[in-house]
């Protein structure tokens, strides 16, 4: 969804949830039936490595080369070493069932960690006028996107998320 999408959509609290929840179907499917048929445990892992290769042309043409959008506010999550967790647990216990549960439980607690090294710099806080934001939340106040809605788009002043608790209005 637009949670992979932008970089400062990336720091909230959704992505964390819904990205894992969402890119789990078709490594999971493929790996089904490559298990299935062929006995070759990389299914989750290759179906990742394609569309992650998907995914950075879409980025490329379509986000830098029509609209001229910077690549590393638009880059996709990082899905390697959640498919390499879902290939192994599978590899190792040899069941759907086990795979399904703790591989799909592991899928969901790398993701977060894994895209760390990637979006820890958009995390640094800044001030700019007078407002203490994000460096995530100054490139989407920067780069307006025309088909977000406003109430997206607001920049929330002086509550940065990454250290307090919830959003204050």
């Amino acid at each position: 969804g637009d949670w992979d999408f932008w970089t400062d959509w990336k720091d909230r609290r959704l992505w964390v949830t819904v990205a894992p929840i969402v890119a789990i179907t078709f490594p999971a499917a493929v790996q089904a039936w490559l298990w299935g048929r062929f006995r070759l445990p990389w299914g989750a892992t290759v179906c990742v490595l394609g569309l992650l290769l998907g995914e950075w042309v879409n980025r490329y043409f379509n986000f830098w080369g029509w609209i001229y959008f910077p690549v590393n506010f638009c880059f996709p999550s990082q899905l390697i070493p959640s498919a390499i967790i879902l290939d192994v647990v599978l590899l190792l216990s040899n069941s759907f069932t086990f795979t399904a549960v703790a591989g799909a439980m592991g899928w969901g607690l790398i993701f977060y960690p894994s895209n760390w090294p990637v979006i820890a710099p958009l995390h640094v806080p800044v001030e700019y006028n007078g407002m203490m934001m994000t460096l995530a939340d100054l490139q989407g106040y920067h780069n307006v996107r025309t088909g977000t809605p406003e109430y997206i788009r607001m920049v929330e002043k002086g509550t940065l998320r990454m250290f307090g608790k919830d959003v204050a209005p």
